[in-house]
């Protein structure tokens, strides 16, 4: 009996860890700039990591602020839309990701309550890059967007 849940457990294990291995966010995504066309005044984030923790996804963020300043920021959710917390970003305290490709999310972020960024992320066929276009309210409360695309490390 013992031997059988421990095989059950190594099994979910296996299963859970090649699900998201399988998946095509997982990894490391460094920007392209000459591909992207980023809006004026916003950050930027140079290096994405995509990785599972247990059940979720922890996303790690290393970028550079709008006035060049390095900044780091990290997040552990699900891919099921609703918010999770966001630390070290002053600009959000939320996130929510919701998977609806294999290849597709869609992205909200928040501050207080209210959509700061809006936006898509989907990852090429061949999966070596991603691209994220974004909609964003900038700090005078204009209305920006951009693309930002990454190439898989």
């Amino acid at each position: 009996m013992k031997t059988r849940m421990i095989l059950t457990m190594v099994l979910f294990l296996v299963s859970a860890t090649m699900c998201f291995a399988a998946d095509a966010q997982m990894g490391t995504w460094k920007l392209n700039e000459a591909k992207s066309k980023l809006a004026p005044g916003m950050a930027k984030n140079l290096t994405v990591v995509y990785e599972a923790v247990g059940e979720n996804v922890k996303i790690t963020i290393d970028g550079a602020d709008a006035d060049g300043k390095p900044t780091h920021n990290e997040w552990t959710g699900k891919f099921d839309g609703k918010p999770y917390p966001v630390s070290g970003d002053p600009n959000s305290d939320t996130r929510s990701l919701k998977k609806i490709s294999a290849r597709t999310l869609l992205l909200t972020i928040k501050k207080d309550g209210k959509v700061t960024i809006a936006g898509r992320v989907v990852v090429s066929a061949d999966g070596k890059s991603r691209t994220v276009t974004t909609t964003a309210t900038n700090s005078t409360g204009k209305k920006v967007s951009g693309t930002a695309v990454y190439d898989k490390q």
